[in-house]
């Protein structure tokens, strides 16, 4: 059992890598609302029981029985839960925002809504500054925390008498320059996450001109805000990172257009994407939101194809329906390729689905 809460990068990217062979119906993968439709996981079980015979269905039972578990010891009203009481595996991440409830019977865990929620969400850090205060949070997921307190004492006025005007600012620019420092190799543990600035006044703008480049360059958006006003600098902070990701977006699809045009290092259409996935030449992946295709996979000759086939071709064995997204993103994910989730119609017009390539 692994309770998260390492990177949730890494958690989707073993999460993909974790497949049965053997079975179609190996793993049973539930997002749940619980403050919604409280009779819903009541409900799928009994469907999946009616459904399942002799084996799976034993490994099933006992599956639900670990998901519930875990649901008795969390009090949080949206978790996500993959487990196979076959494969001795569990694990769970709650979430801070809602979820669509969801249960899912399938050979691998169900990725799609938290790929998706992954790209929706982008973690970030926030960071509210002025001369002498600084406080770092981390939002992720929909959920703030408060990392580090920083604070320094700094002198605000001159008394006559003894230190020229001059040499008073000139130790008060010392200081404030020190803190700032202090600050920046704080902020320098979370490099790799895009920053927000916020604070009253002219503080944070000096800060980010003696910011490093690397830091400097994640830096997406300056607030000025009261020190104080922490709920609505947390609102106006998730606004922004909104507002970005669907610019990310729009961008990628752009860029998508534009290697289609010079026959560059691109694929689209579900075939030839998913093509590409399997080899692992996918840099980029751009999905349909909302899109979701019939698809058929063949366990013994690992074939996955879309529409519908009761039958492999090559080997004549039964097939299996799939969500030939969620395979697509399954193999996305297992070679590090990012993931992008867009509504833009022109990504419908091309074949719900895209890439751009690492190589041909």
């Amino acid at each position: 059992m692994i309770i998260m809460s390492e990177n949730l990068s890494e958690f989707i990217r073993k999460l993909s890598e974790v497949y049965d062979p053997d079975s179609e119906n190996s793993f049973v993968s539930l997002y749940i609302n619980r403050a919604v439709d409280k009779k819903f996981i009541d409900r799928r079980i009994k469907a999946c029981e009616s459904i399942l015979k002799k084996d799976e269905l034993k490994n099933f039972t006992n599956t639900v029985k670990d998901i519930l578990d875990i649901l008795r010891k969390n009090t949080g009203d949206n978790i996500a839960i993959f487990a196979s009481h076959k494969h001795n595996f569990l694990k769970y991440i709650p979430l801070h925002i809602k979820v669509e409830n969801l249960m899912i019977v399938d050979s691998s865990p169900y990725l799609r809504p938290l790929a998706r929620l992954q790209d929706e969400w982008e973690s970030f850090t926030l960071l509210l500054i002025n001369s002498n205060y600084a406080k770092i949070f981390s939002v992720s997921m929909g959920k703030v925390e408060h990392t580090k307190k920083l604070s320094a004492d700094i002198m605000n006025k001159h008394k006559k008498g003894g230190w020229s005007q001059a040499r008073f600012n000139r130790l008060r620019r010392g200081a404030i320059h020190a803190f700032f420092s202090e600050v920046g190799e704080a902020l320098q543990k979370r490099a790799d996450e895009r920053i927000i600035l916020a604070g009253p006044g002219q503080a944070k703008l000096q800060f980010r001109k003696m910011l490093p480049k690397n830091l400097k360059d994640n830096v997406v958006d300056i607030i000025d805000i009261d020190i104080d006003d922490k709920v609505e600098l947390v609102k106006k902070s998730k606004h922004i990172i909104s507002e970005k990701e669907e610019l990310k977006s729009q961008g990628a699809v752009k860029l998508l257009k534009a290697e289609i045009l010079k026959d560059g290092l691109v694929a689209y259409g579900i075939k030839e994407t998913l093509d590409a996935a399997k080899n692992g030449q996918v840099e980029l992946l751009l999905v349909e939101k909302n899109y979701v295709p019939r698809g058929w996979i063949c366990e013994n000759c690992q074939i996955v194809k879309e529409g519908i086939q009761r039958t492999c071709p090559c080997c004549g064995k039964k097939t299996s329906e799939v969500d030939i997204i969620e395979e697509i993103l399954e193999f996305a994910e297992r070679t590090d390729a990012d993931v992008e989730f867009t509504d833009d119609k022109e990504l419908a017009n091309l074949g719900h689905v895209g890439a751009i390539l690492r190589f041909k």
